[in-house]
């Protein structure tokens, strides 16, 4: 184990409080509700963590169900005849794993006050597996539609609405770190309800139900649309709003504008080492294999967003630069120079291997760290019984 917090974290976490702000009609007046009731019924010897981490591996089992049966993303795509579509019960499998995923993140938290166990462990914990979902669940609904142009969006569009979906978790953690308040957005529960309804209805009629047109859109592009709208519309202006009031009304953390911005220099980076792969990749990387593509991108983009989500909950610093950028920087310069299509395969599935030990080395050793200061235990609680 490394340790990777120093005493400065370790002391912005013990005088660490928790701020948080949800107005989304759909979660105060639906959710919340549900999961009020749905807690009542777990018993208070199962330590909250436990919840997220259960409901984490549900979207990973999503997940992989995919990557098994559709790899290249081509079981939905008409264009391609040969490959068998995808059983009707993927998808609903997908749409109930999801489902309990989503159920139990909203219930974790619920657990922990009534446990008397809320701690920034938790916290970290919940949102540091959330940054891994964010690029899990779009990979998975990309299954959905298929990759062909004629009712869906081809993987180099994929690939920025990828980056749309990214960025929109990363600014509301970005938003933390300047205003010190978590402003949920409403965005989140109407989009993870609206992936579980559509793969619910996906598993009822088929995916063949998506392969419609309207006028020069089809069902894909208006799901893209959809994710951009959103975007521009419920997130982006409210981050920015939200950080302005805070320094007008010196309710945050008042950073001069370098220190403000410098959470948005290693994911800006990553972005445009990732914008130069796909653009002068020899063997064109996001066509010859989207799904390696999009996992390596989750992988690091989860691992930048963990260390801002320590940076901001510790009120501390953020890295300005990521260490996973070096070998990526280092892959992409190889592939570029010496044009070689096998050799660029090699090292993205080799980069694949590198960034996801390297990001679970972190992980497992920082939550480690904090369970030792904090003297808990990850999953389990201690003198606790029904």
């Amino acid at each position: 184990m490394k340790e990777y917090l120093t005493e400065e974290h370790l002391t912005g976490f013990d005088n660490y409080k928790y701020s948080c702000k949800d107005t989304g009609v759909l979660s105060i007046y639906v959710m919340h509700p549900f999961w009020n009731w749905v807690v009542q019924y777990c018993p208070k010897s199962i330590a909250p963590n436990l919840l997220t981490f259960s409901g984490f591996l549900f979207t990973v089992a999503a997940y992989l169900i995919f990557t098994v049966l559709d790899y290249s993303y081509y079981a939905s795509d008409p264009d391609h005849p040969e490959v068998d579509p995808l059983p009707k019960w993927t998808f609903t499998v997908a749409a109930i794993f999801l489902f309990l995923a989503y159920t139990l993140d909203g219930i974790d938290g619920k657990q922990a006050r009534r446990t008397g166990t809320s701690g920034p462990l938790g916290e970290l914990f919940d949102h540091g597996l959330d940054s891994y979902t964010a690029g899990l669940i779009p990979s998975a609904i990309y299954s959905i539609f298929g990759r062909g142009p004629t009712y869906s969006i081809v993987p180099f569009r994929m690939f920025f609405t990828m980056w749309n979906v990214l960025m929109n978790f990363y600014l509301s953690h970005f938003e933390k770190y300047n205003t010190g308040v978590l402003f949920l957005p409403w965005g989140y529960d109407f989009s993870m309800w609206g992936t579980i309804i559509t793969f619910f209805i996906t598993g009822i009629f088929g995916s063949d139900m998506w392969h419609f047109r309207i006028g020069s859109f089809n069902a894909g592009n208006i799901f893209e649309m959809l994710l951009y709208v959103s975007s521009l519309i419920s997130n982006v202006p409210v981050v920015m709003y939200n950080i302005y009031l805070s320094y007008k009304n010196k309710t945050g953390h008042m950073r001069p504008f370098s220190e403000a911005v410098r959470p948005l220099v290693s994911v800006g980076l990553f972005f445009l080492v990732t914008l130069v792969w796909v653009l002068y990749s020899p063997c064109n990387i996001v066509e010859k294999d989207a799904r390696a593509l999009f996992f390596l991108m989750g992988t690091i983009f989860s691992n930048i967003s963990c260390r801002l989500i320590v940076a901001q909950m510790s009120h501390t610093r953020c890295e300005i630069f990521n260490c996973l950028l070096i070998p990526t920087s280092v892959v992409v310069g190889i592939a570029v120079v010496t044009r070689l299509q096998t050799l660029e395969l090699f090292l993205t599935y080799a980069l694949c291997v590198v960034a996801t030990l390297t990001h679970l080395h972190y992980g497992t050793s920082v939550v480690r760290q904090m369970c030792k200061h904090f003297k808990v235990n990850c999953f389990t609680l201690k003198d606790r019984t029904d």
